[in-house]
Order: structure tokens, then sequence, then C-alpha cells
């Protein structure tokens, strides 16, 4: 059995391509059944955030699981799977290991050391673990991912500062109007925790820089009631509203802030085409909220993650000693997982390798024992003692060589003939 991991993330893939093969909560349950169908497959956990769609799994062989992923996710997108070919992020293994404790340390993150990744590479867990797809491999990579992040941000700055998503779209929305929301009327669409975060950080503003309101949309207007009461911000006009009255709020606001999931675009050219007031839209939903022909409207501009992520990484470049303390905590935490994985998987084969040899051994001496009837007790054991350092000394150098190479091809291969060798 080996670990493999298949998908898509901002480094290598467009933001279109993100779009499509992006995994709503709706669509999960269905991609997680198509993958069930192959008999290759026996754990699995799917990460769709919105820079990146990730399968990861316990599987049977290699090249295959790689194919029929890709299958999966291009069927998913509609597309073929050629077309998604060069665009694919795809380890093996314990570079499974890497990639993911990186992830969950927010390094492969458009926004360094973003906080919003470590909460989803948990929920992404906690999902197949609901969906009872995640065994006793996932489960330990995962927690194992989990505490990394925790660590990194424990241990390093890398997350001081403007290292969210929410808190970077806040500031590069800002930063449109000169770096201050002073006089201007905002919506934010979504209470979800991207939507949370966007609210706890207008919250943190100086009042010389909040806006002059405040309206947060949502589908269930009482989640949204919920986060404007946790709101303290003097001098601002704060209300709230369920999705259906979006149009409405729409028309009165100077900036729109997105960041809901939905099948369909919230914003589209019909919505906006005869609006003659500047209108600053932040586009954070993946799929994207907003149709991306609005930007061809003279009233209207957008950013969405793909600028966003760019402009951080332009504005970031002073964090590289951050990011290489953060590294140093990752790769520790990696050789750590290594070690604990290795000495897991070996031990069990080790094991029951010595109980089946010595349930032979003691077999094989009760049958034959009336051919030594002369013998007291005590010489007895003398033989049962010789006998039991006889296999004892046959079996110590190949479990030495299974513990040493566990964890690795060749350690898989080592373990799988010996449980079929000896019906371990």
């Amino acid at each position: 059995m080996s670990v493999v991991l298949v998908g898509l993330d901002h480094r290598n893939a467009p933001l279109e391509l993100l779009e499509q093969v992006a995994i709503s909560d709706h669509d999960l349950s269905k991609v997680i059944t198509d993958l069930r169908g192959y008999a290759n497959f026996s754990e699995l956990v799917v990460l769709s955030t919105c820079l990146r769609t990730e399968i990861y799994a316990v599987v049977e062989r290699f090249h295959d699981a790689v194919a029929e992923i890709t299958d999966a996710l291009a069927s998913h997108a509609q597309l073929s799977p050629s077309s998604l070919g060069t665009s694919l992020t795809i380890a093996y293994d314990y570079d499974v290991a890497t990639h993911l404790f990186s992830v969950a340390a927010g390094l492969e993150s458009s926004v360094p050391g973003e906080t919003e990744v470590l909460g989803q590479v948990r929920r992404a867990h906690e999902r197949a673990l609901e969906d009872q797809v995640s065994g006793p491999v996932l489960n330990e990579l995962f927690r194992a991912a989990v505490h990394a992040g925790k660590r990194v941000r424990t241990e390093t700055p890398i997350s001081r500062g403007s290292t969210s998503f929410a808190h970077a779209s806040v500031a590069l929305a800002a930063e449109h109007f000169g770096g201050s929301f002073q006089g201007l009327r905002v919506a934010i669409i979504g209470a979800g925790d991207l939507g949370s975060g966007v609210i706890e950080t207008l919250s943190t503003l100086s009042a010389s820089l909040v806006p002059e309101s405040i309206v947060v949309v949502n589908r269930t207007k009482e989640r949204a009631q919920d986060l404007v009461e946790r709101l303290v911000l003097d001098g601002v006009d704060l209300s709230t509203a369920d999705l259906t009255a979006f149009p409405e709020v729409l028309e009165g606001v100077d900036v729109v802030i997105t960041a809901i999931e939905l099948e369909d675009h919230l914003i589209t050219t019909e919505l906006v085409q005869s609006r003659t007031k500047p209108l600053l839209v932040v586009d954070l939903g993946m799929p994207r909220n907003a149709d991306p022909a609005i930007r061809e409207i003279g009233a209207i501009s957008v950013l969405d993650v793909g600028d966003l992520g760019r402009k951080v990484k332009a504005t970031h470049e002073h964090r590289r000693d951050e990011i290489e303390a953060a590294s140093r905590i990752v790769n520790d935490e990696v050789h750590r997982y290594r070690d604990v994985a290795r000495a897991r998987g070996a031990a069990p084969v080790i094991a029951g390798l010595r109980r089946r040899f010595d349930e032979q051994r003691v077999a094989e001496l009760e049958r034959r024992r009336s051919e030594f009837s002369d013998l007291d007790q005590e010489q007895w054991e003398r033989v049962s003692a010789l006998t039991r350092s006889m296999y004892a000394k046959t079996l110590h150098e190949p479990t030495i060589v299974v513990r040493d190479t566990a964890g690795t091809p060749k350690g898989e291969r080592l373990v799988e003939a010996l449980r079929a060798l000896f019906g371990i």
C-alpha cells in the first residue's frame, strides 16, 4: 500500500482551471463515491480550498491511482483528462507528507503563513472521518500535518501581520481607495470562515479608516446577525440581509467583498451593466462569485484571488527569514513523522513473524515430546530455550532489514512478501 497525492494548486494551474476543478461541499460526496468505485483505493481525503484541489489516497497501485484520480477530477470539471496534464501536482509516499505539512504551515499559500489553510486541512480530514473514508494511514498523516502547522505558527512570526486572505483582501481593497474606507459603504457576502475574517479585520481598523456602513449578507440572516453583534465599530452603521436581498444591497454600496460558495455567479453582467457609480468587487469565492466579464464594464473594478495572490507575493519578499524558519520546522516534523510511521509499519509485521515462528516451534516440540520422555523438566526447558534461540538468530537479520527499510518502497515490498509467505 502507498500514499499518493494528485491535485492542482495556484503554483501550477491557472485560476480558470482551479475554478473548474474546485469541489464544493455539494459535489464532494459524488467525487468520493466515484473514487471509491475503484478497488485501488482504501483511504481518501479531499482538500479543496480557494486555490487548491487535492486528493490524498492510500492505494494499491501508484500509476493506476494517478490515472483514476485524474479521471475523477476531469469528469467533475467536465474536462478531458489530458487538459489537466501539465497542471497536476503529483506526490508519492513521504513526498506527500512534505507537501501536506508545507500546506498546513501556509508555505504553499499565496499569502505566506496564512491562517485559514490550517483549519481547511483539519476540516478536510474531519469530513473524511465523517464519510468513513479516512483510515489509520491518512489519520496519522493529517494529524501530524495539523501539528506541524500549529508548531510553525507558535514558534515563528510567519503568521503575524497580513497573513490571511481575509486580512490581505481588506488591505488591498483599502489600497484601491488610497488606504482608507472612510465615507464608503461596504457589503460583505458570506458569513463563513473567510467572511468572518474579513469582518474581524475591518473591526481592527482605526476610526479614521473605517467605512461609513457595513452590511453583512448571508444565506441565513441569523448567522450574519451573530457576526455583526460581535463587532465593535463606533460610528459605523451596521446591518444584515439575507442573500435574496443582494441585488438591492448591491445598488447602495461602493465595495462588495464576496466569500461564499455558490454554483452560479452571484454578480452577473446583467446585474451591474447599467451601473454608473464606481464599484469595487473583491471576489474571494472559488468558484468565483463574480462573472469575469464584469471587468469590461467601465464603472466596475475587480480584484479576485489571483490578483490578491500576485499582490501579496510581491510585498512579502522581506519575510524570507520567517519562511526559512518555518521550513526548518516542517522538515523536522516530516522526519519525525517518517520515524514514527516506519516504526509502526514494521512492528506489527515483525511481531507477527516472531509469533508465527514461536507457534510452530511450540507445536512441533509438543508433537514430538513423547520421543524425549527420558528428559526431566529442567532438561526439557533447556531444549525449548535452545530452539527459541535458534529461530531468534534466524530471524534477527531479516527483522533488522525490515525495520530499517520500513516506510520505503523496498520496505513495503518486503512487508508484503512476509505477509504473503507466512500468512501474517
